[in-house]
């Protein structure tokens, strides 16, 4: 990906002072790459939501932090959970199933929306929660004194979740805080109060998660387990279709998806899509059929670009080859 981190807040923001509660990132991944904030603490007092930077990545009252990983397979694969600092495990929960939460599976999970997850204590107040993690890894106990980066667990699916990642709530007192932005009553898109990264991290506004070439439009469930991304190793000369496809999150209504694919002998598709609402995750796709035996030989490229306001928020390239 080639993101442009357009907006900055929280490395703007006045970093905690030395000896201060602070947080290391709790995900064994690398933010941009092979995760995403899918949304922030709504800041918003009323019936609406805003995350820190006046951005829609958030929703009504949401109290935390969602780091998500790209697909299911990468959830299977097994990516680390670790403590975001030091302190002592005053509660966990291991053994809920790693599913999409359902409205006819509602009552099963009410009062444990969480899943299996780990709350650690720390000193002056303050405590970490960590939820969503995947059914029999928790490797933590009740009790259990821990520091900084060690294993609790790994990312899953378990509790009211419809992707596989880690929630992170912070509280102080018993106080939701928002660990961008730390003053509870700071406006949105200011720079008031301290960030608890003890390394700040940079505010994306959406941009893509995964892109890749497939014989025919993927099944969104295909894209979100991460079967899509894998056909493209099946591809060869004589695929019937083209398609290019691209995974996002964070579109905004009137955001500007282009999809290119540029071949031997020149550009195949160029093709634009509007975004007509706010989309918190989607795909789009365009291709072309195959007209002859086979396709030209040589290096295909496919580009998505995500454009708002007319400035490029993200881009995603792939290539294909065909011998």
């Amino acid at each position: 990906m080639y993101r442009i981190f357009f907006a900055l807040l929280s490395s703007l923001a006045a970093p905690v002072a030395a000896g201060d509660f602070a947080l290391s990132w709790p995900i064994d991944c690398t933010l941009g790459e092979t995760c995403h904030i899918q949304q922030y603490v709504d800041r918003d007092p009323g019936p609406g939501a805003l995350d820190f930077a006046c951005g829609p990545l958030t929703y009504d009252g949401h109290k935390g932090t969602d780091i998500a990983l790209p697909s299911l397979s990468d959830m299977e694969i097994g990516v680390q959970v670790r403590a975001a600092a030091s302190g002592i495990v005053v509660g966990m929960r291991d053994g809920m199933a790693d599913r999409y939460a359902t409205d006819a599976g509602s009552a099963e999970i009410e009062g444990r929306d969480c899943g299996n997850g780990v709350v650690l204590r720390h000193s002056e107040g303050w405590e970490t929660q960590y939820c969503h993690m995947k059914s029999g890894s928790v490797r933590v106990k009740t009790g259990d004194r821990i520091a900084a980066g060690t294993v609790l667990g790994e990312v899953g699916l378990s509790g009211r979740t419809q992707f596989p990642h880690l929630h992170l709530s912070v509280r102080q007192n018993g106080a939701v805080v928002d660990p961008f932005q730390t003053s509870a009553t700071a406006a949105c898109g200011t720079t008031d109060g301290a960030t608890l990264w003890a390394n700040p991290v940079a505010y994306t506004a959406g941009g893509f998660i995964a892109a890749g070439f497939s014989a025919e439009v993927p099944a969104y469930e295909a894209i979100k387990s991460g079967a899509a991304t894998a056909r493209q190793e099946a591809m060869t000369g004589a695929s019937p279709a083209l398609v290019l496809w691209a995974y996002a999150y964070g579109g905004r209504e009137g955001d500007l998806v282009s999809l290119t694919i540029e071949g031997p002998g020149g550009v195949l598709i160029d093709q634009k899509v509007t975004l007509k609402k706010d989309q918190a995750q989607f795909f789009r796709a365009a291709g072309k059929r195959l007209r002859s035996l086979s396709w030209p030989t040589g290096l295909y490229t496919g580009i998505a670009r995500l454009v708002r306001d007319g400035k490029e928020v993200d881009r995603i390239m792939r290539p294909l080859r065909f011998e």
